[in-house]
């Protein structure tokens, strides 16, 4: 069984998710599958990825290209035809990114990337559900990613709605629930309530993945990955770190 990461490969994992989804494979890998035994340690195994960046040439790379796209200088990497065709054969991301899914906020613009550099799981409130747990579980531990940055951003209308803290129709007050936690020492008063529950959710979703995800905790533990949170602002462009 191939392993990236310490972990299992691509088609493996793919194979154990088949038959009873991602969550079960995180709870089957943190246990049964994966031991701290000399035969099995993690830290012994090489990911297989051709180009590994590790935590802060990842980081850098996304902050340099931020650079870039609030300077109105970007270079557009890894969008050629040439590219195209190559990662047909694969992918390996550098960077895994838990986002918002605000349309204003697309991540391989304003990181300046291209084709099969980043690794992106969007969804409103940049909230750590199950689902968007267990791709980030695939990026780290099937592809070789070795940073996860949850990037949360300025304006943002379901942190917003949290604060409100009123009752909203369907699965949106499913998204907004999973935020109101990350708000508890936010005053809903202050003038800049919105911003410091922006922050606070940040930084609540980001340990939300180590309470989480077995998968993920261990490889943090272990040194193989770095979870990382940042705040985009949506008047400047620019990317902020807020957690490392």
């Amino acid at each position: 069984m191939t392993r990236i990461n310490g972990f299992i490969g691509r088609r493996n994992f793919l194979w154990l998710a088949g038959g009873s989804g991602l969550g079960v494979v995180a709870t089957t890998v943190g246990g049964s599958l994966i031991k701290d035994t000399q035969e099995t340690t993690i830290a012994d195994v090489n990911s297989a990825n051709p180009n590994p960046a590790n935590p802060q040439q990842a980081l850098t790379r996304l902050l340099a290209g931020n650079q870039r796209f609030v300077e109105r200088k970007p270079q557009y990497p890894n969008q050629s035809r040439k590219r195209l065709q190559a990662v047909t054969q694969g992918q390996y991301p550098f960077a895994t990114i838990l986002g918002c899914a605000d349309s204003r906020v697309p991540t391989e613009i304003i990181f300046d990337q291209g084709l099969g550099d980043l690794f992106v799981v969007r969804v409103a409130g940049n909230v750590a559900s199950e689902t968007a747990i267990g791709s980030l579980e695939y990026a780290a531990s099937a592809l070789g990613s070795q940073l996860i940055v949850v990037l949360g951003h300025k304006k943002c209308g379901a942190v917003a709605a949290a604060i409100k803290d009123e009752p909203l129709p369907g699965k949106i007050g499913d998204v907004i629930e999973d935020i109101k936690p990350a708000l508890a020492a936010v005053n809903p008063k202050s003038e800049k309530n919105q911003e410091a529950g922006v922050i606070a959710n940040i930084q609540y979703q980001a340990e939300k993945l180590l309470k989480k995800s077995l998968i993920l905790a261990k490889l943090v533990r272990l040194g193989k990955i770095k979870i990382v949170g940042a705040i985009y602002d949506i008047d400047t462009g620019k990317v902020s770190i807020i957690r490392e």
